[in-house]
């Protein structure tokens, strides 16, 4: 049995879902897998917590605790005054999952700092949250090599949907020569609600109740999480993609989208979406492979001949077109978060079936 130690920062939705399901499956991680995992750090917004030594958090507790709206400051262990960078930096760990809310605007800060000092230590990291990744990805990787650490972000595309294994390591050999995307969940609920008659703006409180929306929901209407996404996937399985960033993604989200619009696509069979699109040209130049690829974030109408044509509202999907491999379609129902949640417990298993 192999004893794993982890901190998990931002015990949010996803975070608690991911404590949730390490007691859930607690058996099968000792049964087929030989890990007992430990959660020995924990921290949200309103402070942090630290197991005593040699000791670990009593996991259903925790959820339970979070559950009702309090703050891991309040556990046995706990502080307002406790910082992230402090656990991180002095807590004896295996695994850092960083689970924060994506804050690209402030350089994806806080965890960008989080997750380099770990990387530092020689402590895994696990995170779902796309900003240290579409900002800071290439340093952090160097990183981790540097300091023979992992660092997994397979929950940052499209929720649970492995794309990124699919792609980086199932297509391996091919030449990955464009992506089709539709990786974001909120803006499809919005179109749907407004094929259905409803007015933008109750579409969008609708959406905000359900959690979908977060905030103003300026990151999910104006295609910014949709090109987050697109550059993450382009970058990891296309070779003429390595540097690309938010900056060159061709961007329109879905605020200008009428309702018409939306049932015409609909009255034809179709479906409107949010697309994201990764174009690599047809000869690459090994001097400048960047410029081959076309990046492209917009509304489409996808014909009923289209391969993403069929998403329902709580469906996510991925295309890839190769050279060998034919055309591979994925799709994922994700009607709550648990799937997004469960990537980090992905991540976990194939970080100790390699290390």
């Amino acid at each position: 049995m192999r004893t794993v130690r982890i901190a998990v920062v931002g015990v949010g939705n996803l975070g608690r879902r991911f404590l949730r399901l390490l007691v859930d499956k607690e058996e099968t991680l000792a049964a087929k897998h030989g890990l007992s995992v430990r959660v020995v750090g924990l921290a949200d917004s309103g402070g942090t917590a630290t197991a005593p030594s040699g000791g670990e958090f009593d996991l259903d507790h925790v959820v339970r605790w979070k559950e009702a709206g309090r703050s891991v400051s309040g556990l046995p262990g706990g502080t307002e005054a406790g910082s992230s960078m402090a656990l991180v930096r002095d807590a004896d760990l295996d695994v850092l999952c960083e689970a924060s809310p994506v804050c690209v605007e402030k350089g994806g800060e806080p965890a960008v700092s989080l997750i380099r000092e770990a990387l530092t230590r020689g402590i895994h990291v696990i995170t779902p949250n796309k900003g240290p990744i579409v900002l800071a990805g290439a340093e952090l990787g160097e990183l981790a090599r540097a300091h023979g650490a992992e660092l997994r972000f397979d929950g940052t595309v499209a929720g649970g949907l492995p794309a990124l294994y699919v792609g980086t390591r199932d297509l391996r050999g091919a030449a990955v020569r464009r992506i089709l995307a539709v990786p974001n969940l909120a803006t499809g609920y919005v179109l749907d609600l407004l094929a259905v008659g409803t007015s933008w703006e109750d579409a969008c409180r609708d959406a905000t109740e359900h959690g979908i929306l977060e905030g103003d929901g300026a990151w999910d209407l104006d295609g910014w999480d949709t090109a987050a996404k697109l550059v993450i996937l382009a970058r990891a399985v296309m070779d003429c993609a390595g540097s690309a960033g938010l900056d060159d993604v061709e961007r329109t989200g879905i605020r200008g989208v009428q309702t018409e619009q939306v049932r015409r696509a609909e009255a034809a069979g179709g479906v409107l979406r949010l697309l994201a699109t990764a174009e690599a040209g047809p000869d690459p130049d090994p001097d400048c492979p960047d410029r081959l690829t076309k990046l492209n974030v917009e509304p489409v109408v996808l014909g009923p001949e289209h391969p993403l044509a069929g998403l329902g509202h709580t469906e996510m999907g991925v295309v890839f077109e190769t050279d060998i491999y034919g055309t591979i379609t994925l799709k994922i129902d994700e009607p709550t978060p648990l799937p997004s949640a469960a990537t980090m417990l992905r991540d976990l298993l194939d970080i100790y079936a390699t290390v």
